[in-house]
């Protein structure tokens, strides 16, 4: 945990009740630190992992992965898919060390670097943009393996290749819409007695998908969220809820899980209870 926060918590207003949206295996993180704050957390997720259709295209990376000049590792979910692929193959860790790698936020390196891996890169601020800003002046020549999601943003692959790198982009995991949340969410919103003075956003996907699961139209929404706070963990999720009809009442200034904690103390005082 982050030590300034840490040594710096007090109780949020009594009764406050903040929904965590993440995935089912990586929400205790954040709802851990809300409840310590003396929040009332709900977790209803708004997103869920699955595995690819097919492994052949990251394990024939994998296989390779000595062919590569550097690596890129873009969340926590990728690095345990990746890893879990080496374990399956019974490939050697070893065989990456002569890598070079990115991560893109401290999560995602400490991640890698519990699995005996050295991490080279991790960009001033955690979103693509900032990958590529600390990449593009490496990687001209490079062959360069990019380990993400089924469907992300492109900026990376498009912004390396454009400075002169050959980049293969494969899926380690997928992200879906959890269609068991969809009446568990909808009771809440409509029970004054459950329903959430702030809602976290950890990332677009989770945007993207209360939406859906709320099933309202981008018209209907603010009736539908009016007394609801917004808290979003960076620029890309806030760009995101916005285009979605969403408000963004608050935006971490780091944006880590304990960023988003500071942030959403900043507007827990401020919600009526």
């Amino acid at each position: 945990m982050d030590k300034n926060i840490k040594s710096s918590t007090k109780p949020l207003v009594s009764g406050v009740r903040i929904l965590v949206g993440r995935a089912r295996h990586q929400a205790s993180a954040l709802s851990g630190e809300l409840r310590k704050l003396g929040a009332d957390v709900l977790e209803i997720p708004f997103i869920e992992i699955r595995k690819p259709r097919s492994f052949h295209p990251l394990d024939s990376a994998l296989r390779n992965l000595g062919s590569y000049d550097w690596l890129i590792l873009t969340s926590v979910n990728g690095v345990e898919a990746m890893w879990q692929r080496m374990e399956k193959l019974k490939l050697d860790p070893a065989r990456g060390q002569e890598l070079r790698v990115a991560a893109i936020g401290p999560a995602t390196k400490a991640a890698i670097e519990d699995r005996g891996m050295n991490v080279d890169v991790v960009p001033k601020e955690y979103v693509a943009e900032s990958v590529v800003r600390s990449l593009k002046k490496k990687v001209k020549g490079k062959r360069v393996l990019l380990v993400r999601a089924k469907v992300a943003r492109d900026v990376i692959p498009r912004e390396l290749r454009r400075a002169g790198a050959y980049v293969d982009v494969v899926e380690a995991y997928g992200t879906v819409v959890p269609r068991a949340s969809r009446a568990r969410l909808r009771e809440v919103m409509t029970n004054p007695r459950r329903r959430p003075h702030v809602i976290t956003f950890t990332s677009s996907s989770t945007a993207r998908n209360f939406a859906t699961l709320l099933g309202a139209r981008k018209s209907s929404l603010n009736k539908r969220l009016d007394g609801i706070k917004f808290a979003s963990i960076g620029p890309v999720t806030s760009s995101t809820l916005r285009e979605l009809g969403m408000p963004v009442d608050v935006e971490a200034t780091q944006f880590t899980i304990p960023g988003l904690v500071k942030a959403i103390r900043k507007i827990a005082r401020v919600v009526e209870t």
